[in-house]
């Protein structure tokens, strides 16, 4: 049965295709976003809060992803000045006591990289970046519609929009081995005002300028 996936990290790492230019199997599709996009988060946080010199990446360890995005980050962190760590997402309560370890040191942020725990502990950590007052970075605008300072991301619904071309092309004939795995093509980037003032954050205008929502 042919299979056409979403929003997958990691596709070839996760052993569900041979490569991205020739799948080989009964599975294509679109790929969450390419690692290279995780450099950006910590970019972004320093943009919008210059003073942040140490970020904690919270991340899943035990998936192919959560390695890649951190390992990413980590190799951007001597260009921008900022000193990295991981914090290991299993639990709440294990996100809450490294994020209140963290922040008890200053000019610290976060960044939630993208995974299924992000998306299970997303009210926690947002809860916690407020309380602890840390400038956080996340991957899509449900965050920030939650209250979270500033995401940058793929835009998912359009996935699915060209998923549906896929799934069209192969009940006419094509075969999955022959439809290439696909990054994203559309962007967001989404910052909520409210929140930069609760943080004493003041967004340089050129960013404000890049943003495709600004949440007040």
């Amino acid at each position: 049965m042919p299979i056409v996936f979403v929003s997958v990290p990691d596709p070839v790492g996760s052993g569900f295709v041979e490569s991205l230019a020739q799948p080989g199997g009964n599975a294509t599709g679109f790929i969450m976003f390419e690692y290279g996009l995780s450099a950006k988060w910590l970019e972004l946080l320093k943009e919008i809060a210059p003073s942040v010199t140490r970020a904690a990446v919270l991340r899943d360890p035990a998936i192919v992803a959560g390695i890649g995005q951190f390992a990413v980050i980590q190799s951007a962190a001597p260009s921008v000045g900022v000193d990295v760590s991981a914090i290991n997402m299993r639990d709440g309560a294990e996100i809450e006591r490294a994020v209140t370890a963290f922040a008890r040191r200053p000019n610290g942020g976060l960044i939630l990289a993208a995974s299924a725990l992000a998306a299970i502990h997303r009210d926690l950590v947002v809860s916690l970046a407020a309380r602890y007052k840390l400038p956080a970075v996340y991957i899509t605008r449900y965050f920030v519609a939650g209250g979270g300072l500033v995401s940058y991301g793929p835009d998912f619904v359009d996935q699915y929009r060209r998923a549906a071309e896929y799934v069209d092309r192969i009940l006419k004939g094509e075969k999955p081995a022959d439809l290439p795995v696909q990054a994203p093509t559309k962007y967001e980037l989404v910052i909520n005002l409210k929140t930069a003032k609760a943080l004493g954050l003041e967004i340089p205008p050129t960013l404000l300028a890049r943003a495709d929502e600004v949440i007040e």
